[in-house]
């Protein structure tokens, strides 16, 4: 199997001179493992440790960090290019979403204590830190969260469960939403974060088994009386719900920049087999019933990657990004799977083979659809708040 071509590779959605340079660097990096190392680590139920650890050694995993804190300051526009070029290659990471929800709520809200300990460790790539908000009946609607902390004299008793929630048996904590349980019981009553060891006393969790082909795996976990101490609430008692949307935008234009990364994949790949593969004496890229829908693929996939681009841009800068980052998102998933099922036509009944690489990505590209923040959700949003139309919901 072969990396990705060079056929995305142009100044379209780059927004800083040096995106140019990176892509080449993080794409040469990730290529040297390639699709083969990241099926293995898969099929055998590991943590790409290497890669993650090579990342690392590099300074992209602190791309977006604060140079403060170890990171190079560079955004969520230079973490956008590092999280599509690791895809592009055939290795999307979960946790690069995971590092783009978690690291901008502590830089912003964490106690200076909180910040010197973890952003660094982050930006270092020596501790993982997992995102816990969804659960059993609280998925798209937070308000619904029923996981709650209790205050008592020197900190919190937390208790609840949280569901889908990614890569906790790679993590050092998690960032968990949790409800005031002081407040009375509403769905409007208050949110905090709060930075929670996942090996704390009281903490079970079960694997979910799931269809996805990634190394991060997805668990219930229970929280059954955790003892927290006061200094693992992260800002003000209260202001969780406010505090987690600063992650929001970041984790859906992460979100988009796998399936940007997966598509270019699939593209690459599709388009390449269209080259070489020769029935009755000519390429069948030859024939408009296979380049065309390529050519297409090509369009949308492009127009996902402007978007994106533009989102991280606008969420760097300080603007309002939330159009563009649920828009990037959408249009993301739904460009990957379509650029994704052309390429499996392309190659036949190659196209399902775990050789050629390209069905076990199916999965990973359709999650996004779903999760984080689902097409209906975000279309909801743009009905309301693009088009003035009354709420839903």
């Amino acid at each position: 199997m072969m990396s990705a071509d060079n056929i995305f590779f142009s100044p379209l959605v780059d927004t800083s001179d040096h995106h140019a340079a990176l892509r080449e660097s993080v794409g040469k990096l990730v290529g040297g493992f390639g699709r083969r190392y990241y099926q293995d680590v898969v099929a055998a139920g590991e943590p790409p440790t290497a890669l993650w650890s090579a990342l690392a050694e590099a300074g992209f995993l602190g791309a977006h960090i604060s140079d403060t804190y170890g990171g190079s300051g560079g955004g969520l526009a230079d973490l956008n290019v590092i999280i599509e070029e690791t895809a592009a290659q055939g290795c999307p990471l979960l946790y690069l979403v995971i590092q783009s929800i978690c690291a901008p709520i502590l830089e912003r809200y964490a106690s200076q204590a909180i910040k010197d300990e973890w952003l660094p460790a982050l930006a270092a790539g020596t501790r993982k830190m997992a995102f816990a908000i969804t659960e059993p009946n609280a998925g798209s609607n937070t308000h619904k969260v029923t996981t709650t902390a209790r205050s008592k004299e020197d900190g919190f008793v937390l208790s609840g469960t949280k569901y889908w929630t990614s890569g906790v048996d790679e993590a050092e904590a998690m960032l968990v939403v949790a409800r005031n349980g002081d407040d009375a019981q509403t769905e409007r009553s208050s949110l905090s974060l709060f930075i929670v060891p996942t090996d704390a006393a009281g903490i079970t969790l079960n694997q979910i088994p799931a269809a996805l082909m990634t190394p991060e795996k997805q668990f219930m976990v229970f929280f059954d009386d955790v003892q927290l101490p006061r200094e693992a609430l992260v800002g003000e008692p209260g202001a969780g719900l406010k505090q987690v949307f600063v992650g929001l935008n970041p984790e859906r234009v992460s979100a988009a920049a796998i399936n940007n990364g997966i598509a270019r994949y699939a593209l690459s790949q599709g388009s390449r087999y269209a080259k070489e593969r020769t029935v009755w004496k000519t390429t069948i890229g030859a024939h408009q019933g296979v380049s065309h829908p390529l050519a297409e693929s090509y369009i949308n996939v492009q127009a996902a990657r402007l978007l994106t681009a533009r989102a991280a841009q606008l969420f760097d800068a300080g603007e309002e990004a939330a159009e563009a980052a649920n828009m990037a998102k959408f249009c993301a998933a739904e460009a990957s799977l379509k650029a994704l099922d052309q390429a499996m036509q392309v190659h036949g009944g190659n196209g399902l083979s775990y050789e050629y690489g390209l069905a076990d990505l199916w999965f990973i590209a359709r999650l996004h659809k779903t999760a984080p923040v689902s097409r209906e959700m975000i279309l909801n949003y743009v009905a309301q708040h693009s088009l003035g139309l009354e709420k839903s919901y």
